[in-house]
């Protein structure tokens, strides 16, 4: 019986890590490389710089946090993702994402809901970065 348990415990992350994003926005296949230290993604060269991306639902937005970890949120926001004048921005204190239509406010480095009348987190995509080149996939 311990050994069924110890199996059932490691194989368990295994089938619930794939996706665990909850909220209304939909699947979106993604999987994109670009070069952040490359001189056309100048904003990326440095800490808390961001550049936006077609792909997703609404476009992703890219953030780097440090050396070797980015961030990447689709720009639909969840609260009202199927609008047309709906995408997320981040704010000019470059630490926030904001709704240009409703409002709500997202934490760039986690993606959780700090004000507004969203109720659930960015949607987020997977990150990958070998040092030169960043993997960004669904």
């Amino acid at each position: 019986m311990k050994k069924i348990l110890f199996v059932f415990v490691c194989i368990l992350p295994l089938l619930v890590c794939c996706d665990i994003y909850q909220g209304p926005i939909p699947n979106a296949k993604v999987d994109f490389y670009i070069y952040p230290n490359d001189v056309q993604y100048y904003r990326l060269n440095t800490y808390g710089g961001y550049e936006y991306f077609t792909g997703g639902v609404n476009g992703i937005i890219v953030y780097r946090l440090d050396e070797w970890n980015f961030n990447a949120f689709d720009r639909a926001c969840p609260h009202d993702w199927g609008e047309q004048e709906s995408w997320l921005f981040v704010a000019p204190d470059g630490l926030r994402l904001i709704d240009s239509l409703c409002g709500s406010t997202f934490n760039i480095l986690d993606g959780n809901v700090l004000s507004g009348p969203s109720k659930y987190p960015c949607r987020r995509y997977n990150t990958r970065f070998d040092g030169m080149r960043l993997r960004v996939y669904s």
